[in-house]
C-alpha cells in the first residue's frame, strides 16, 4: 500500500499495469543517468520539501549537490564545463522531476531556458563567464520576461535600458519570476528603442550589481516551494558587453526558443498526468466503500480509462515532438499545439483523480492535493492557452489564404 506520508510525500510507487506505453527514445545510457536523478531525488530531496514549502525556497546548497550529480545542463559542451550529452539528458532530469511531485528546485528554467540563450546568443567571454558555473550549480539561472503590465504581449514591457557611454542603465521592474530570489544571472528582457518588437533588447545582468534588488517571495496558489519574485531595477549600470545578441533584436531570440519552452512544459505536464492516473488507480485499487473497492466501481474504472488514453495520446505526440524538437524540425505550431493539449490533459487528469480521492484527495498529504495546485499555471505559463489557440488559428487561416 502506498504511504502518503505529510512530512515526504512518498510519491514514488510501483506503477499498476506497468509503463504507460513502449517508449523508444531513450538507449541504455539514458536509462541508467534515470536512475541516478531518481536517488537524488529520493535522497537530497524528498526528506526536506515539506520544509521548503514552509520556507518557500529550496536551499543553495541542493543546486550544487545536484551539479555535482550532473543534473543541471547537461548538454552544455565540455568546452565550458558541461558533459556535451544529448537533450534526452535534460528530458530525463524534467521527467523525474515532475514525477515527484517536488517542484520547488527550478532546475527546467535554469537548464532549459537561460543557459539556453546564453549557448545560443552568448559572446565566447559570456559563455566562459557563466556556462561552467551553472553547470555545477554555482551560478543560478533565471529569465526575466514578465512584468505587472506584459505578460503573454512581450511587446508591452517598459523596463528600459539607456545606453551611456560604454554601459547602459536599466530601470524597471519585473514579476512572477521564478529563481528570482536566488539566481546570480538574469536574462533580462528591456526597452531600448521605440515600440514594438524592434525596440526589445536582452542582456545577462549580474545580479550583484549595484541597482538589483530582489522583491518579496511572492505567495502562490501551488508550487510553494519554488521561489517566486518580484525585481527591480534601479539605475542599474551594465556593460555593453553583457548584452546578449543584438541589439534590438531582443524579441527575435525570444521568438526562436519559444517551442523549446514550451516543448519544456509538453514534457512536464504529460509526466504528471501518468503519474497521477498510477498512484489514483493505486489507491482505489485499495480504498473501500459499500463494500468494494473504489476500483471496482464502473465510474471509477470508465473514469480512469478515458484519462489513461488521452495520457497515452499526449505521450505520443510529446514523444514525437521531442524527435523534431531534436532533428531541428519543431516548429512554432506544433509546440503551441503540445503545449495547449497537453496543458488542458494535464489539468483535467488531476481534477478528476482527485474527484477519486474524496475528501482525502483535498488533503495536502496527499500528492494529488499537490498536483493540483501545481498544475493550475501550466494554462499559464510559458504561453496561455489563450495565445496557443491564437498561434494555431492564425495558422491554419494564413495557410488557407494561400490556397
Amino acid at each position: 500500500m502506498v504511504r502518503y506520508d505529510i512530512k515526504a510525500y512518498s510519491f514514488y510507487h510501483l506503477h499498476v499495469g506497468g509503463p504507460v506505453i513502449n517508449r523508444k527514445l531513450f538507449g541504455e545510457e539514458h536509462e541508467a543517468f534515470r536512475d541516478v536523478v531518481r536517488k537524488f531525488i529520493e535522497r537530497e530531496i524528498k526528506p526536506h520539501h515539506y520544509q521548503w514549502e514552509q520556507d518557500g525556497i529550496v536551499p543553495r546548497e541542493l543546486w550544487l549537490k545536484a551539479g555535482e550529480a550532473g543534473m543541471l545542463c547537461c548538454t552544455v559542451p565540455e568546452e565550458y564545463g558541461g558533459l556535451g550529452l544529448d537533450y534526452l539528458f535534460d528530458v530525463v532530469v524534467f521527467e523525474e522531476m515532475a514525477k515527484s511531485g517536488f517542484t520547488g528546485p527550478g532546475f527546467l528554467i535554469h537548464t532549459d531556458l537561460v543557459a539556453t540563450y546564453i549557448k545560443s546568443f552568448g559572446t565566447e567571454e559570456q559563455k566562459r563567464q557563466w556556462l561552467p558555473k551553472m553547470v555545477i550549480g554555482e551560478a543560478i539561472g533565471s529569465l526575466g520576461m514578465t512584468e505587472p503590465h506584459a505578460g503573454s504581449d512581450l511587446k508591452a514591457i517598459r523596463t528600459r535600458a539607456v545606453r551611456d557611454g560604454d554601459d547602459y542603465v536599466i530601470n524597471g521592474q519585473k514579476v512572477f519570476i521564478s529563481n528570482g530570489q536566488l539566481c546570480n544571472v538574469l536574462v533580462l528582457a528591456t526597452k531600448t528603442g521605440g515600440e514594438g518588437a524592434k525596440g526589445i533588447t536582452l542582456f545577462l545582468v549580474d545580479a550583484s550589481l549595484p541597482g538589483f534588488h530582489r522583491g518579496k517571495n511572492l505567495d502562490k496558489l501551488g508550487m510553494k516551494a519554488q521561489d517566486t519574485s518580484e525585481l527591480f531595477f534601479e539605475d542599474l549600470r551594465v556593460p555593453a558587453s553583457a548584452m546578449l545578441g543584438e541589439e534590438g533584436r531582443g524579441f527575435a531570440l525570444m521568438m526562436t526558443k519559444l517551442a523549446q519552452e514550451r516543448l519544456a512544459q509538453a514534457i512536464r505536464s504529460a509526466a504528471v498526468a501518468e503519474e497521477a492516473i498510477s498512484y489514483t488507480v493505486d489507491y482505489t485499487s485499495q480504498r473501500e466503500a459499500f463494500g468494494q473497492t473504489i476500483g471496482d466501481f464502473q465510474n471509477t474504472q470508465f473514469k480512469l480509462a478515458e484519462l489513461k488514453t488521452e495520457a497515452v495520446i499526449g505521450r505520443v505526440f510529446t514523444d514525437q515532438c521531442i524527435e523534431l524538437f531534436m532533428s531541428g524540425k519543431l516548429e512554432a505550431v506544433d509546440a503551441a499545439m503540445a503545449k495547449m493539449w497537453l496543458s488542458n490533459m494535464h489539468c483535467k487528469v488531476v481534477d478528476e483523480c482527485l474527484q477519486l480521492f474524496g475528501g482525502w484527495g483535498y488533503m495536502w498529504e496527499y500528492p494529488i492535493a499537490r498536483a493540483y495546485a501545481d498544475a493550475r499555471i501550466v494554462k499559464i505559463a510559458g504561453g496561455s492557452i489563450e495565445i496557443m489557440k491564437k498561434i494555431i488559428g492564425s495558422d491554419l487561416f494564413s495557410k488557407s489564404k494561400l490556397k
